[in-house]
């Protein structure tokens, strides 16, 4: 986790409310306006914060991605090392699809700018990413599986068939150990606000009430007390982008007792260990503040709910360290974090499929395919896509849920932990593509 919303990976995209949709190219090859030319040329400044973010970003953007958002995103892309522009693909004179280094490998973004003076930018979207040629990418699916197996610290995943009966495991290598998984345990969240819509005690169009409470970084951080938001748009912001500002008023709304009551719903082994279920600040504050995680550990889990209720939630925000979560160097991920395995997963998004069927589901099944976390090319082989994903210095997860064009759905989850050495994102999401290269 870091202490403000984040690209939980190089795929997860930024908020599709920060795109405007381009103009209808014609059968012409486009020609890009000087203008856009300009912005494109300026966009690895840009992700690493060497461009102004005011002058760069017009207010439509501006509005979706608030400006400590893009500070966190731009030190993730800082710290991946961006090497600059590789290839443009003009789709008209103000979008393009744009190819951008990332050391050892290339992230495919597409970027909008407005025609209209001063030429802001109005969308950025990270679509994919894939390991450079020069035989660093696996030849098979079976070679991006060995690849991950070799990788340091600890990996894990789990390729999976689902049907009307447990899952059925393709592939899976410790798939049974539970790894530190960064912001894929919004899943859980996301499933008790399924149970209770299904069962009527909400409905998604339900509005939440801000009451002021101290929040982490996002898009609900500054809005003022009183403030009316949907559930809906709450659990979108939480699972496409990753907001945690949304996951905390949803954890809180919906209550913590609740979640935490869901885990041994969904299957995941060993609930325990995510008991007291941390909000994201709670997270922050543990890591970030002095003398917090060595009180909290000492206690039981009745004492630690009790200092969550206290001590913890008297600390402001401005005591946290911000700085570091900054670097590069993991922090306490075998102590706090969020930890299930790769068959925990499969569960997980086994019951958000069986408990999304038919006309009743597809709210959620819109939230959860918002971003699917896949490139054009990759996403076309499905019928559906869902994704979910995490990180933080020495932690990383992806996790799909993906129907095939004839019906059958499968999940493909990977996990990736490096107490001592923080994880090569690009990596690591080119294997996963390719290993999803495994389900027919």
């Amino acid at each position: 986790m870091r202490p403000l919303p984040y690209l939980a990976a190089f795929l997860l995209a930024l908020p599709a409310a920060a795109q405007t949709a381009p103009p209808v190219a014609t059968s012409q090859p486009a020609k890009a306006d000087p203008a856009f030319t300009e912005r494109a040329n300026q966009l690895p400044g840009a992700l690493t914060g060497k461009v102004a973010y005011d002058g760069y970003f017009a207010p439509s953007f501006k509005a979706a991605v608030p400006r400590e958002k893009w500070a966190m995103v731009a030190a993730q892309f800082a710290a991946a090392g961006v090497t600059g522009i590789e290839r443009i693909e003009q789709k008209t004179p103000w979008s393009a699809t744009v190819h951008v280094g990332l050391g050892e490998a290339v992230a495919t973004m597409n970027l909008a700018v407005d025609p209209a003076p001063p030429h802001q930018v109005t969308g950025l979207l990270v679509t994919g990413s894939q390991l450079r040629d020069g035989g660093k990418t696996p030849a098979t699916p079976q070679g991006a599986l060995d690849a991950i197996k070799a990788l340091r610290g600890s990996a894990g995943f789990a390729i999976s068939k689902l049907g009307a009966g447990a899952p059925q495991l393709i592939q899976g290598y410790n798939a049974d150990k539970p790894y530190a998984i960064g912001s894929a345990f919004k899943l859980v969240i996301l499933a008790e606000l399924v149970r209770e819509t299904n069962a009527g005690a909400r409905k998604w169009d339900d509005l939440v009430t801000l009451d002021g409470s101290a929040l982490p970084g996002g898009g609900y951080t500054m809005k003022p007390r009183g403030t009316q938001v949907s559930l809906r748009e709450l659990a979108t912001q939480m699972i496409s982008i990753s907001d945690n500002s949304a996951t905390d008023i949803l954890l809180k709304t919906l209550g913590r007792e609740k979640v935490e009551a869901m885990m041994p719903v969904l299957g995941i082994a060993d609930p325990a260990r995510n008991r007291p279920f941390l909000s994201t600040l709670e997270m922050f504050k543990l890591k970030g503040v002095a003398g917090l995680a060595e009180r909290y550990l000492a206690r039981d889990e009745a004492g630690r709910r009790k200092l969550l209720d206290g001590e913890i939630a008297g600390v402001p925000n401005i005591l946290i360290n911000a700085t570091s979560f900054n670097t590069k160097t993991p922090k306490l991920i075998d102590t706090f974090e969020w930890f299930e395995s790769p068959n925990d997963l499969v569960r997980v998004l086994d019951w958000l499929r069986r408990n999304t069927e038919g006309p009743a589901g597809a709210d959620a099944r819109a939230v959860l395919s918002k971003n699917p976390g896949l490139g054009a090319d990759a996403k076309a082989r499905w019928q559906w896509v869902g994704y979910k994903g995490g990180s933080e210095p020495g932690v990383m997860n992806m996790s799909y849920l993906l129907q095939a064009k004839g019906g059958d759905w499968y999940v493909v989850t990977a996990s990736w932990n490096d107490p001592a050495k923080e994880v090569e994102q690009g990596h690591f999401a080119a294997l996963i593509a390719r290993a999803a290269e495994l389900v027919p």
